[in-house]
């Protein structure tokens, strides 16, 4: 690996992602990417009396997913990077145990899916493992009654609110073997730009997607048309415009490329009404990343994507006490080699 200017690194030993997989809810199912997910549950249940429970055995199911699709067993893993929005992040240090590989907790919030990513690919670059398993998990019930209201409680929401995903989405990623290539991966900064609001995220994290993206382009002297795609994580239909905007500004050619966000691929905002403004939450860029994106990649329908998860970085206690939301995103470029 070697480091790109002030935030970005590449990757020069080329690290694979080898095997996938994404495991989500009905909700999710119902959208235009259900083809593309290797699990569909058709509650939200999923056999547990708790929705805690249900969030993790999506987690467990979709690493043991991941493993076979890799062709490898469990016990030639060497690490497992992952994290939730869960307090503690139970969801993942917990199905970390039942695993039972060495682990690296992380809370990115929903940008964890792009960080661990960038982490196990650092990781098996560097030669310190051969074998490593990044993922993340989310579960519209367990996050809204922790950030918000729990579902029973029937509360309305504005427009600007954002559906949290029910998924969970992990890759194995190697030094060795075939799969797309993580080439790049850009680490982003916190920005806060004063918004209280939990019901409006994507104008929260919009500013932290557009300077992580301003970076990797300052660091890496690519430009957008460099992609064939570029997939913010979940700024929905009220962040994305507001990031667009702000890269206008800085004269970043974002118009080069295709230009979308997973909150909006993963759901048809017209016809799932309840899902507001679009996706967010841990499994939204990790289902549509490690589901969509990767097998279209394998397909030759893209070759270069870069991936910018988003995150807020809020607590319960923090909105509590009238603190501003202070956001991240993390970037990864995931590319297609010939074989």
């Amino acid at each position: 690996m070697r480091r790109v200017g002030g935030q970005t690194w590449e990757f020069e030993n080329k690290p694979r992602i080898i095997g996938t997989s994404s495991v989500v809810g009905p909700e999710e199912g119902e959208g235009p990417l259900a083809e593309d997910f290797d699990y569909i549950y058709d509650n939200l249940q999923i056999g547990e009396k708790t929705w805690e429970k249900a969030e993790r055995r999506l987690f467990e199911q979709a690493a043991q997913i991941a493993i076979a699709n890799a062709n490898i067993s469990k016990n030639e893993l060497q690490y497992f990077v992952g994290g939730d929005l869960m307090n503690q992040i139970i969801s993942s240090s917990f199905s970390a145990r039942q695993l039972g590989v060495p682990y690296l907790g992380l809370f990115g919030a929903c940008s964890t899916s792009m960080e661990s990513l960038a982490l196990a690919s650092l990781i098996v670059d560097s030669g310190g493992g051969d074998y490593v398993l990044a993922g993340t998990s989310s579960h519209n019930c367990t996050v809204e009654k922790q950030f918000r209201f729990p579902t029973e409680y029937g509360a309305q929401k504005p427009p600007t609110a954002q559906n949290t995903v029910t998924g969970s989405g992990c890759a194995i990623i190697s030094k060795t073997g075939s799969g797309p290539v993580v080439r790049r991966a850009t680490i982003g900064r916190v920005m806060d730009l004063g918004i209280k609001d939990p019901y409006n995220m994507g104008a929260a994290m919009a500013p932290a997607a557009a300077d992580t993206l301003i970076s990797h382009f300052r660091d890496t002297g690519l430009e957008p048309g460099y992609y064939d795609l570029i997939v913010t994580g979940d700024l929905a239909s009220v962040g994305l415009p507001i990031a667009k905007q702000l890269l206008q500004k800085e004269g970043i050619p974002m118009e080069q490329t295709e230009f979308n966000d997973c909150g909006l691929m993963i759901y048809d905002i017209n016809t799932q009404k309840y899902v507001f403004a679009g996706g967010s939450g841990c499994g939204c860029s990790a289902t549509v990343t490690y589901g969509h994106l990767i097998k279209r990649i394998k397909k030759g329908e893209l070759n270069k994507v870069l991936v910018v998860a988003t995150g807020a970085l809020l607590s319960p206690l923090s909105y509590q006490q009238g603190e501003t939301i202070p956001c991240i995103a993390h970037a990864v470029a995931i590319e297609r080699e010939e074989e």
